[in-house]
């Protein structure tokens, strides 16, 4: 990987909103370019002109050891359980996740370091609380299958975070979805490792766009909340290079993050954060990567042998058994069991990235006044639509015009849309509008954005008599059910970091919604969860929306998809399963426990490479919605599929046509294997675009596929495409009959180690 100085600066506001509303290909946009004042050349290392790599190296030679010292050793400055003398006493953000004191004598910034993906966080237990504009969740984001969006929606949180005094966003969430009932995977994108890695390097490409710092984590195979911190995710190299770690790897080439965060959890049998196969062999020697590697909060375990291993930054050491990057790293350079040179390695990294993203030239300030928060609800609403999912629909959607009586139960959505909890939640402007709920504390408190579905249909039907009940009391809603023309019921699950959740709704919701269209079949549910749920009910309602946590202006969206006002375009990026029964591990492992402690315990991902809609065509288990899903307002046909090998390189032609009456988003996908099989399932994703239509609007697209979706890679990285015949098929997704399909022959090759 090469690292390359981000265009200047950010885009205006509404340009990036506009951006936002426009941008429907799978062409990410380039990132903008705009003058800015730089800061005053006084040091040998302040031109910009120069490549990054040798301004760190002009830096570090000026630097004593303490000034060494200070770079790689983080606090958190809203813990309050700081010495009083301790430079996070003066130099932390209010409510931020960590700091790292600068060097003023050089002119070295500070790291000032918040949360996270979907928007700038205060953490829990805060003073002061900032009140920011939220994206709708990650795998929201991931369901629009679009990359111009997850680059808007970066470049949009990081004009808050810079706005708001911080150069380091901790994003970049990209774990995949091995089993749905993960606490975090609503921050995460996918099931799938091309999709992953396109849209999340996509996200941090438009962070760095605007000089802020984006990490990429939590590196790797973190894929359950229970244990986190004690479990090892077992798994054999080559399936991982195949799959979690494909997803980074593309992600990495894509963006160019300045930073990766390892992960609490054991990789094989050893902490990730003093994993040197993950953070040397894989991450430095095969992909070249030439940034820093930071811990999570928590997850290291020791001063030499994680510094061995490829650590470069200790993290809020109070998180930590003891400062190891402290006292202990030392006494460490002072017997000689640690060599200098690995210090400066340690330092060079985080300068090179630091100069890489603009750290230096573009200095953040905290003006949040200046912070254009009706231009960032905007890109938030349209990625809500966007990513919204009709599973199902008898007819019902858009709701007809003339419809009179209208009943909304449930969901708090006569005040707001739900959110998730953990270090991504984002306080929003105006306070938290369902104050009090359980858990106040972490990884509470529960958060509800302040936009209504209730009052936005109400603004978008104002003929209409819309009524509203809270489903406390089952039998009134079915009372009132039987009155009314169509009955809207929002259905919730609330998820978040530290626990993993059941398939299921809070609560007695699923008997509240079979109750309530049993007594009218014209009931719509409206889903706001974390990820996948079951549906016992799903035979009884006319139509499901699944809109996930839609951010700060996700009132305002569901109001518009259930109208017609928007149409929806998103398409599912992982599976639903039918039952608990189809996934590879049915219960779900938890640590065990001796005298009320629980002990470390370990995870075997038996499946491998084959993860979400390939587990399921691998056992030919039939999921409840399948990878990819998601209906329209419209209809789209695929034809003409045409393609072309080209020096070792498959590129597909389709014509998409929009073939109904409504405009629309069609989202064709190519999924591809060998016809002698041999994989780890029958096929994967090899490539798909975004196509936004007119009625009767057709298009030609060019769809060029990664050589790596066609090899297989062995435990040392080695990756090798068989030579025979490879079945490619287009469809609307995993789970729908093929549109189009052909079949091409392809010679043995082995592919390079790096793109």
């Amino acid at each position: 990987m090469k690292f390359t100085r981000p265009s200047a600066v950010r885009a205006s506001l509404v340009a990036i909103a506009g951006l936002a509303a426009l941008t429907t290909g799978c062409t990410a946009p380039a990132a903008r370019s705009v003058s800015t004042t730089a800061q005053p050349q006084r040091w040998p290392w302040s031109d910009p002109a120069l490549p990054a790599a040798e301004r760190a190296e002009r830096a570090l030679s000026a630097m004593t050891r303490d000034e060494k010292l200070t770079l790689i050793f983080g606090y958190f400055p809203s813990r309050g359980n700081e010495a009083p003398d301790d430079p996070v006493a003066a130099g932390g953000r209010p409510g931020s996740a960590g700091y790292v004191p600068g060097i003023a004598r050089l002119g070295i910034p500070a790291q000032w370091q918040t949360n996270a993906g979907l928007g700038v966080g205060s953490v829990g237990g805060a003073t002061q609380l900032m009140e920011r504009t939220a994206l709708p969740s990650g795998l929201a984001q991931a369901a629009s299958w679009d990359l111009g969006l997850s680059y808007a929606g970066g470049a949009m949180i990081a004009d808050e975070a810079r706005r708001s005094g911080f150069n380091i966003l901790l994003a970049g969430g990209i774990n995949l979805v091995r089993d749905p009932r993960g606490g975090r995977n609503f921050e995460y994108a996918s099931e799938d490792p091309l999709l992953s890695g396109v849209l999340v390097g996509e996200q941090i490409r438009g962070v760095q766009s605007q000089s802020v710092l984006s990490t990429i984590k939590h590196y790797a195979i973190n894929a359950q909340e229970s244990g986190r911190e004690i479990v090892s995710s077992n798994i054999a190299k080559g399936a991982a290079r195949m799959s979690d770690l494909l997803a980074f790897q593309i992600a990495i080439e894509r963006g160019q993050p300045g930073a990766v965060m390892c992960a609490y959890n054991r990789f094989n049998g050893t902490p990730s954060c003093e994993n040197a196969w993950l953070l040397t062999d894989v991450l430095r020697r095969d992909w070249g990567y030439r940034g820093f590697v930071l811990s999570d909060w928590g997850a290291v375990h020791s001063t030499v042998q994680s510094i061995a291993a490829g650590l470069d930054q200790q993290s809020a050491h109070s998180f930590d058994r003891a400062p190891f990057f402290g006292a202990p790293l030392r006494a460490a350079l002072a017997s000689g069991q640690l060599p200098e040179a690995a210090l400066d390695t340690m330092v060079r990294r985080i300068l090179t990235a630091m100069f890489a993203t603009g750290l230096f030239d573009r200095p953040v300030a905290v003006e949040p006044a200046t912070i254009d928060f009706a231009a960032h609800a905007e890109v938030s609403r349209v990625a809500a639509e966007r990513g919204a999912v009709l599973l199902t629909n008898d007819g019902l959607l858009p709701i007809a015009p003339a419809t009179k009586r209208i009943l909304m139960i449930g969901g708090h959505a006569d005040r707001a849309v739900l959110s998730g909890g953990g270090s991504s939640r984002v306080f929003p402007i105006g306070g938290n509008a369902v104050p009090n709920l359980e858990p106040r504390g972490w990884p509470g408190p529960v958060i509800y954005f302040p936009s209504s579905p209730l009052a936005e249909l109400r603004r978008a039907m104002p003929s209409a008599t819309i009524r509203y009940l809270d489903g406390s009391d089952p039998a009134a809603a079915v009372a009132a059910a039987r009155e009314s023309d169509i009955v809207i019921v929002v259905a919730t699950q609330w998820a978040t970091e530290s626990r993993d959740v059941p398939l299921a709704l809070d609560g007695d919701q699923d008997a509240l919604i079979a109750a309530v269209a049993s007594a009218n079949p014209r009931t719509a549910v409206v889903l706001q969860t974390g990820g996948p749920i079951l549906m016992p009910w799903q035979g009884k309602v006319a139509a499901i929306l699944e809109a996930w946590y839609p951010g700060t202006s996700g009132g305002q969206a569901i109001a518009r998809l259930l109208t017609g006002a928007a149409n929806p375009s998103g398409r599912l990026p992982i599976s639903f399963p039918a039952s608990v029964a189809q996934l590879p591990r049915p219960a779900l492992d938890v640590p065990p426990e001796r005298d009320g402690k629980q002990l470390p315990f370990d995870v075997d991902y038996r499946e491998g490479a084959a993860v979400g809609y390939r587990w399921f065509e691998a056992t030919g288990a039939k999921p409840l919605f399948a990878f990819g899903h998601g209906l329209s307002y419209t209809r789209f046909a695929f034809d003409r599929l045409d393609l072309r090998v080209a020096q070792g390189t498959v590129t597909a032609r389709v014509t998409v046509r929009n073939t109904g009456a409504r405009a629309g988003v069609a989202v064709p996908q190519l999924y591809a294997g060998p016809v002698s099989g041999g994989w780890e399932a029958p096929r994967r994703l090899a490539g798909w675009t975004t196509v936004a239509l007119a009625p009767g609007q057709s298009r030609t697209v060019t769809i060029t596929v990664d050589p790596r979706l066609l090899a297989m890679a062995d435990d040392d990285g080695k990756w090798r495409i068989a030579a025979g015949g490879y079945r490619f098929q287009l469809a609307a997704s995993a789970g729908a009959a093929p549109a189009q399909e052909r079949i091409v022959t392809l010679a043995a090759r082995e592919l390079p180690a790096r793109r």
